[in-house]
């Protein structure tokens, strides 16, 4: 018997991946650490798990712990069996605080390699990074890069970058694993299901509160490039890049190797609710300032002035990697204009759904 550990359950990622992590470990168990505040939630969520997939029922244990704890807060006897991390707890938040980030995403992350280090027996790591440690690269940003001299737009993608730095100098000295990039993360691109509204959903509100068939927005530059995932294909791609040998030293770049430009998207959303987009010559600078500045009108528009940022931005990625080693898998990325709809449909169906981070 052996055992995986799971950091990030509940989370939108961790609750998608672990009954097919378990599906792939018939031999294996599971224990997730999770801190406290979020016990009940990660209760409810196995449950529903566990009758959706009554296969790896009975198979999860629910451990409290803390990621930004020494042995992520777990007493000595707990998890002794473990030979494989998950890796997926982080603050995912544009306006996240220096402190909390890295907190977070550097401290919580040095505590999960510290945890490793004390695995006799670990066969891998399977570290979720992001494809925004390239910060404001200006260029094709390649899987295997990381410091190439850039700046950062905000405090997640710093501490992320030093986060995968940590991991992959952790690697170098030895350690087994594998780093996933996933870009942008979306709903499911078949039934559009998500747990939080961020990104370009700030996007489709924002057309949503204009009540007129028109749609305002921000001139955009036709050649900036989003790179935006569903859910669905960053879980199968993880799960089926997991458990090869071969993928054991790689990093892999998972979003669409064929990205909508910015325009694309806010006007594939546009005919979905039936609206016709125009472009007013405001420059982005001039649209982040008054967002960031003018009490209420981040609220009243629906979009944070963080996002104008990424409207701006030059990077695009490489997925030479992961396109090469899904090859014949049947595991490929669809194309965002044949699940756009999806998204915006249950977004209107389901709006309980925040766009708070899970601290």
């Amino acid at each position: 018997m052996t055992t995986v550990l799971m950091t990030g359950f509940p989370g939108f990622l961790g609750s998608a991946l672990l009954p097919g992590v378990l599906a792939r470990r018939p031999g294996s168990t599971m224990v997730c650490v999770v801190q406290e505040r979020h016990l009940d939630t990660a209760r409810e969520r196995l449950a529903g798990i566990e009758q959706a997939h009554p296969d790896i029922a009975g198979r999860t244990e629910l451990v409290v712990g803390d990621i930004t704890a020494s042995n992520l807060g777990l007493d000595a006897d707990d998890a002794p069996d473990v030979d494989e991390v998950w890796h997926l707890a982080a603050v995912y938040d544009l306006t996240v605080p220096l402190e909390v980030a890295e907190k977070v995403n550097v401290g919580g992350t040095a505590n999960v390699l510290a945890f490793c280090r004390t695995r006799a027996g670990l066969r891998r790591l399977q570290y979720v990074s992001t494809c925004y440690v390239s910060g404001r690269y200006n260029g094709e940003f390649g899987e295997d890069d990381l410091d190439v001299g850039q700046e950062f737009y905000n405090h997640y993608e710093s501490t992320k970058f030093e986060a995968e730095k940590a991991v992959r100098e952790a690697m170098a000295a030895g350690l087994p694993a594998t780093i996933y990039r996933p870009g942008i993360v979306v709903g499911d691109s078949v039934t559009g299901e998500t747990q939080k509204y961020d990104g370009p959903y700030f996007v489709a509100e924002f057309l949503r509160r204009q009540r007129l068939p028109i749609a305002v927005l921000p001139n955009v530059d036709e050649t900036v490039r989003t790179s935006l995932v569903p859910r669905d294909f960053v879980i199968a791609a993880m799960d089926e890049l997991s458990v090869h040998d071969n993928t054991i030293g790689r990093i892999y770049a998972l979003t669409d190797p064929e990205p909508p430009t910015a325009r694309e998207v806010a006007e594939i959303f546009a005919r979905h609710l039936g609206k016709r987009v125009v472009y007013v010559p405001v420059p982005l600078g001039i649209a982040r300032t008054a967002l960031g500045n003018v009490p209420g009108l981040e609220w009243a528009l629906g979009m944070p002035a963080e996002l104008i940022d990424y409207f701006s931005t030059r990077t695009t990625y490489s997925t030479k990697n992961t396109v090469a080693d899904l090859d014949g898998t049947g595991v490929e990325c669809p194309r965002f204009a044949d699940y756009a709809g999806r998204l915006l449909d249950y977004m209107i169906a389901h709006p309980d759904v925040g766009s708070a981070a899970m601290v």
